[in-house]
C-alpha cells in the first residue's frame, strides 16, 4: 500500500499536479486514497528523503521547489549512465529492435498530435528504458530512473514547447543506433540530455517562483 501511495504522489510531484509550495496533509491524502495514515506517512518519508517534499513537525508538509543543484547532479548521473549504454546499444541492437524503437517514436508523434503530454512523457520513458533493456543493461535504467526525478520536474514544464524537439532528438539517437555508430550515439544523447540547460534558463525567466537552489 505504501508503494501505491508513493507512486501516485511521486507522479503528481513530477508532472506538477502538486506544484512547488503545495501543502500536503497525511489525513487528507489518506482519505482521498482510502487508506490508513501509516502508508501515507511512509510514502511522505520516502519522498522527503528524495528531496521532493519537506516535512516539518507541527507545520505543514510542503512540496519543495525545483532544485537546480539536484537537477545538475541528476543530469551528471544520467548522462554518464546513458552514454555508456548507448555505446553498447549501437553495437548490439538488431533490426527488429531498431524497428520497435521506431514504432515507439511514431506513437510519440501521435501523442503529440493529440495534445497528450502525459502519454508522450510515458513513451519518452519507454524509449530510453527499451534501449537499455535491448542492450542487456536493464539495471542501468533502474539506476537512471532512481536518480532522474528532479530532472523530470523541470523537463515536464518544457513539454508544451519542447516535446517536438525531444522527439526529433530521439530520431537522431535511433539513426545512430541503426548505423551502428557509437560516437554518433553519444553525441545524440548528449545533445538530447543537455537541453535541460535551456529548460532551466526558461524557468528562471518565466517561473522563478518554483525554482530553488
Amino acid at each position: 500500500m505504501t508503494d501505491q501511495v508513493y507512486d501516485v504522489l511521486y507522479e503528481q510531484v513530477i508532472n506538477l499536479t502538486l506544484r512547488p509550495g503545495a501543502k500536503l496533509s497525511e489525513a487528507e491524502v489518506a482519505a482521498r486514497m482510502g487508506v490508513s495514515r501509516q502508508p501515507v506517512r511512509d510514502a511522505f518519508f520516502r519522498l522527503s528523503r528524495q528531496g521532493f517534499i519537506q516535512i516539518r513537525p507541527q507545520r505543514a508538509t510542503t512540496v519543495t521547489p525545483i532544485s537546480e543543484e539536484a537537477i545538475r547532479q541528476a543530469h551528471f548521473i544520467r548522462l554518464a549512465l546513458e552514454t555508456a549504454c548507448l555505446q553498447k546499444a549501437a553495437l548490439c541492437l538488431n533490426t527488429e529492435q531498431h524497428d520497435a524503437l521506431d514504432q515507439l517514436i511514431s506513437r510519440q508523434q501521435t501523442a503529440l498530435e493529440g495534445g497528450n503530454r502525459d502519454g508522450f512523457h510515458k513513451l519518452d520513458e519507454q524509449f530510453h528504458h527499451d534501449i537499455c533493456a535491448y542492450a542487456g543493461l536493464d539495471f542501468v535504467w533502474t539506476l537512471v530512473r532512481d536518480n532522474k526525478g528532479h530532472m523530470d520536474r523541470a523537463r515536464y514544464t518544457s513539454l508544451s514547447y519542447n516535446a517536438w524537439n525531444a522527439m526529433t532528438e530521439h530520431r537522431d539517437i535511433l539513426r545512430a543506433l541503426r548505423e551502428r555508430d557509437p560516437d554518433a550515439a553519444v553525441i545524440a544523447i548528449k545533445r538530447h540530455l543537455d537541453r535541460i540547460d535551456d529548460t532551466l534558463e526558461k524557468l528562471r525567466e518565466e517561473q522563478p517562483e518554483i525554482l530553488g537552489r
